[in-house]
């Protein structure tokens, strides 16, 4: 390849700025794209409309943080190629997630047992004034 054709490269090789402008909001998160949205609608209202309506067709509200989370997770299970510290790891990570699990039980538990406590002190306080309304 020569310098002059090495120059020239096609365009279908380099994103659009509309492309280039869409990754750049990514990466920055639902921030940005909220502050653009706003941003559009002071100056130019027709375009936050545009801004607006791209966002929901493609999901920008809640793009941010859960591709950030997948990305941490699915890095989190990649291999490192050591054998004896992938093992190690995929039992810490089976560990936590089962302590995860045994902590959300003990606090669905806990939720259930304050419900029923004040369900049965709504009882007792709503049966009261019916004793006092008898004796009457």
């Amino acid at each position: 390849m020569t310098p002059a054709t090495a120059s020239t490269t096609p365009m279908s090789q380099r994103p659009s700025w509309f492309a280039r402008t869409e990754m750049w909001l990514d990466e920055r998160g639902k921030a940005a794209w909220i502050t653009l949205m706003v941003l559009s609608f002071i100056f130019f209202w027709p375009v936050g409309l545009l801004v607006l309506g791209y966002m929901i067709m493609n999901n920008k509200f809640s793009g941010g943080g859960c591709s950030r989370r997948m990305r941490r997770a699915s890095h989190a299970m990649s291999s490192t190629g050591n054998a004896a510290f992938d093992a190690y790891k995929a039992d810490t990570l089976r560990r936590l997630e089962e302590e995860q699990e045994n902590f959300e039980a003990f606090l669905k538990r806990l939720r259930d047992a304050k419900d029923k406590a004040e369900f049965d002190q709504f009882m007792d306080e709503r049966a009261r004034p019916s004793k006092s309304d008898d004796d009457a």
